[in-house]
């Protein structure tokens, strides 16, 4: 009134605020009843799911970059807390620290960079406040891809506790595990150039194998078997030409290699100088293709035949008695034809001391000429590195199979054809007569050392 009497006008009155704290207290002690937070019972989710681990297999492909490669994970998520870990598969010799962790066990969000711009990333980690969006066991399957820290994880397969946990929550039945590997690279195939015709064939083919070239190998067994025999043969030369018909050559066939020379010999009074005609090598047949030559062999050359040498025609026209020797001693390397053509041709021949032919004429020797063979024999061992008993009886035991120590008349002209040293007849039968035989006419080992020994 004494504030209206002065002219002053006040508002009319009001209530007394409220305070906010008893204002809540009276709104809970009249609803009298709690809720709790629409929370998972952490609790529940330790009894439940502690120690079960769902594994999935992985793989980052990171080729597109430069020096990038495939490299294969491991990935583990732990429903106790809903955490995950990546580790690394290291297989022998890949070149990598042997670290067994690429990213240690936590919680992964979907994506690390969608929070708010003005959060101050200096100062603060992240937390649940601005990153709520973690992986979940929905978001994993197998054929999905999961970006996990800015890397891409194809996940291609899982074990058998991660398929009985999606059938059982999700029901999903397909499991089909996803094919990694790449396809097998189709390398050029190696052609071999045709040959040129320098050097032997051998020899230009390990130009092509090899970088630094190798000498050919060679099949020293053979080598060592046929050393020093040489099949030789007489022929002429198949041309219009009538002087080149009345010359003649020495065709040479060694049987350790297989190579063949041709030597003419000087003849008086017809104008050719003789001498090597061909040099030492395998001569392939005319019919026969550079990438497949078919050589000439023993059973090739026999009388009458024709061969070609670098387009020179031979017609063989006789032959050594040794190459009759040597094709009836190894039937297997001739046709019945050739063996026959030899014997038609060489049987009569003068010096032929075998019990085939028709004429008796043999070869006299003197007592002194079996010393002299005895001698020539044991030099040939000594040449053969063959000096003590030990190495004798080694050979000896190869034709005595039953053990019985005693070897026939047959196994003594192999034993001396291995050595390069064949005999007579008159001579195998003079050091059979040297040494004591048994009722079967069969030499005993002692007596064969013995026969070394004088």
């Amino acid at each position: 009134e004494w504030l209206e009497s002065e002219g002053i006008y006040v508002n009319e009155t009001e209530l007394i605020p409220r305070d906010p704290y008893l204002t809540k207290r009276n709104q809970a002690a009249e609803i009298k009843s709690y809720k709790t937070k629409p929370d998972f019972d952490k609790l529940k989710q330790y009894v439940e799911m502690d120690r079960k681990v769902l594994r999935f297999y992985a793989v980052w492909n990171d080729r597109s970059q430069m020096f990038g490669e495939q490299r294969e994970f491991i990935i583990h998520y732990y429903l106790v807390n809903d955490t995950m870990e990546v580790r690394e598969v290291h297989k022998a010799n890949d070149g990598r620290d042997p670290f067994p962790m690429l990213i240690t066990r936590h919680k992964i969000p979907k994506d690390r960079y969608d929070i708010k711009g003005t959060f101050p990333h200096v100062f603060l980690e992240l937390t649940e406040t601005e990153v709520t969006n973690y992986y979940k066991p929905s978001d994993l399957m197998i054929g999905k891809t999961v970006n996990i820290y800015g890397r891409n994880f194809l996940l291609y397969d899982c074990d058998m506790f991660t398929k009985t946990f999606y059938t059982k929550n999700f029901g999903v039945n397909n499991f089909q595990s996803i094919n990694i590997q790449d396809p097998p690279n189709e390398y050029a195939k190696m052609e071999i150039p045709p040959y040129n015709g320098f050097g032997s064939l051998e020899d230009s083919l390990q130009n092509c194998l090899r970088l630094q070239p190798e000498r050919p190998k060679k099949d020293y067994v053979k080598l060592m078997e046929n050393d020093h025999r040489v099949l030789r043969y007489e022929a002429i030369l198949d041309s219009p030409c009538e002087d080149d018909k009345l010359r003649k050559f020495i065709i040479s066939y060694r049987l350790g290699d297989d190579t063949i020379t041709i030597h003419e010999p000087p003849q008086r009074n017809t104008g050719i100088i003789g001498g090597r005609f061909l040099e030492r090598t395998r001569v392939s047949k005319p019919n026969s293709t550079p990438e497949h030559p078919q050589f000439y062999g023993p059973s090739d050359l026999h009388i009458g035949a024709t061969i070609e040498v670098f387009r020179q025609r031979f017609i063989i026209c006789s032959a050594d008695l040794f190459v009759l020797k040597y094709a009836e001693e190894h039937p297997e390397q001739f046709t019945p034809a050739v063996i026959e053509s030899l014997r038609q041709h060489l049987g009569n021949e003068i010096g032929r001391s075998d019990a085939r032919l028709t004429t008796n004429i043999r070869v006299q020797r003197r007592p002194g000429d079996f010393i002299r063979l005895y001698a020539e024999v044991r030099n040939k061992l000594k040449h053969m590195r063959i000096t003590n008993h030990e190495e004798i009886r080694q050979m000896f035991l190869r034709y005595d199979k039953d053990r019985q120590g005693f070897i026939s008349r047959e196994n003594i002209n192999d034993i001396f054809r291995q050595i390069n040293l064949p005999l007579d007849n008159d001579l195998t039968d003079a050091m059979i007569a040297e040494c004591t035989t048994n009722e079967q006419g069969k030499i005993s080992l002692y007596d064969f050392l013995r026969f070394f020994d004088n």
